[in-house]
């Protein structure tokens, strides 16, 4: 397995570990902080968004292993992993301290998610009629 697709497994992995501490941490010793439905809500999101792209990262890994020259499967990973931080970070950190994170960055977070999965459709795409699929 080529270091890029190793590195995308790693950090899906990890991502993966943290959002199941953060749904535990959310459900029991958080529950003072996420007072409101809205801070509850927020952080649903996040940790369900969170979750789906830490699957996404692992996903785009073995991708990366069958298509290792695709720099679209690399940008894709790139911002998959930005989304994260923008996106599930931003309304981590707004659902547990009210703090807006760096205006903008919730959506950006959200627009690095959606170019994430075009560019991973595009590489693949680009790179099956390159190589054959056995």
């Amino acid at each position: 397995m080529e270091n890029r697709s190793k590195l995308f497994l790693i950090l899906g992995a990890l991502n993966a570990a943290v959002v199941v501490a953060l749904s535990a941490a959310g459900a029991h010793a958080l529950r003072a902080q996420l007072s409101s439905s809205n801070a509850t809500e927020l952080f649903a999101t996040a940790t369900q968004y969170h979750q789906f792209h830490a699957l996404g990262l692992i996903l785009l890994s073995l991708t990366m292993a069958r298509f290792p020259t695709s720099r679209s499967l690399l940008w894709s990973g790139v911002l998959m992993k930005t989304g994260i931080l923008l996106f599930c970070g931003g309304l981590y950190l707004n659902s547990l301290t009210s703090i807006r994170f760096l205006p903008g960055g919730i959506p950006a977070g959200g627009i690095a998610f959606m170019l994430a999965w075009l560019l991973m459709a595009v590489g693949v795409a680009r790179c099956s009629t390159q190589t054959t699929l056995s």
